[in-house]
């Protein structure tokens, strides 16, 4: 990747911080991409040569996400460890993003009422990819005797259920910090497939 594309992905990032901010203040239906570029200090005009529109805009929100989360996933499953530390792992990784892009995350937990065909086919396959990996850790873990349950789909919704929710209560000046939350959860979450 040239500068030049580095500088255009970096700017594309954080454009996609600062919509997901004014989206989530105002509400997807009532952000105009003229607040996004207000918020930016740009014009609309070069809003319009990153996004072409406000869908597309929150497309690639949820779209970075979904690829931080994937690639996330993908180097636990390289790693060289038992099957309760690969998914200890990607809960604490969930809850890291979770809490990390709160805004964003926020705006994706239904994309099926916002996007077009064009676009809930890709990101309704990045999530299938994603909670396959927790379904493929799940299945390592009864196949060497680590976890013992029955219903593992069950377990899976469980697990993403909970942590899906961290960024709507959790606060940077409550009880717990963030790595002590990720280990709880990691803790907690894992003990249901033992």
């Amino acid at each position: 990747m040239s500068l030049r594309e580095k500088k255009v992905a970096k700017r594309r990032e954080d454009i996609l911080r600062s919509a997901s901010l004014v989206i989530a203040k105002r509400g997807f239906q009532h952000a105009t991409m003229e607040d996004i570029a207000g918020e930016l200090l740009m014009t609309k005009g070069s809003l319009y040569y990153y996004f072409k529109n406000k869908q597309d805009l929150l497309f690639h929100c949820h779209n970075l996400i979904l690829s931080k989360a994937l690639q996330m996933m993908e180097e636990i499953k390289t790693e060289d460890i038992s099957a309760k530390e690969k998914v200890e792992k990607a809960i604490r990784g969930h809850v890291a993003i979770a809490i990390e892009e709160k805004e964003i995350f926020n705006l994706i937990i239904r994309p099926e009422q916002i996007f077009s065909e064009e676009h809930i086919e890709l990101i309704i396959e990045k999530r299938n990819r994603y909670t396959d990996y927790f379904d493929q850790f799940i299945e390592e873990g009864i196949q060497n005797g680590e976890f013992t349950l029955k219903q593992k789909k069950m377990a899976r919704m469980m697990i993403l259920g909970a942590v899906n929710w961290t960024q709507v209560w959790y606060s940077d000046s409550g009880e717990f910090d963030k790595e002590e939350l990720q280990n709880i959860y990691a803790d907690s979450l894992t003990r249901i497939l033992l």
